[in-house]
């Protein structure tokens, strides 16, 4: 069993990537369906309203802390390389990394941008909901999967 220093590492990163895969499962299971079966408009106007209180620190604490500790978690395994726990370590590490902190980097935010340059009122948003909907959804289920995986890493990098 991991002890010490390692132990601790590994518990706040299952909390941390735990907390991200609930926030994300939410959305996945039922806010973008909720947000798809409103008008465009007030769809939009929603979803860019989320967007803006996302990114206050509640949120971005978990988020990028995960992050940090993942990065943290990595490179201490790789230099110190555990007896017990190295490979789940690093396997979390690498989930939360590219699949969920990468991820939303590449897919999420560049929606969230495009979608905050439109008038929820206006016809392109009208469009163009249904688009960022089905696609932001599909990055979103990805981010989920990850971050739960990577918190089953972690669990397991415990026993």
């Amino acid at each position: 069993m991991i002890e010490g220093p390692y132990f601790v590492l590994a518990v706040v990163g299952v909390v941390g990537t735990g907390l991200v895969a609930g926030a994300f499962c939410a959305f996945s299971a039922f806010v973008m369906r909720a947000l798809a079966a409103l008008p465009p408009s007030q769809g939009v106007a929603a979803m860019n309203s989320i967007n803006v209180f996302a990114v206050r620190p509640a949120f971005m604490i978990v988020f990028t802390g995960s992050a940090v500790v993942c990065v943290v978690i990595a490179v201490v395994t790789l230099v110190v390389w555990p007896d017990e726990g190295a490979v789940e370590l690093l396997v979390g590490s690498a989930l939360y990394l590219f699949d969920v902190f990468g991820l939303t980097l590449v897919a999420n935010v560049p929606r969230n941008n495009a979608l905050a340059r439109l008038d929820p009122g206006a016809r392109e948003a009208a469009a163009y909901w249904p688009t960022y909907v089905r696609e932001w959804s599909v990055w979103n289920h990805v981010r989920t999967v990850a971050s739960a995986a990577a918190t089953v890493a972690y669990v397991l990098a415990l026993t």
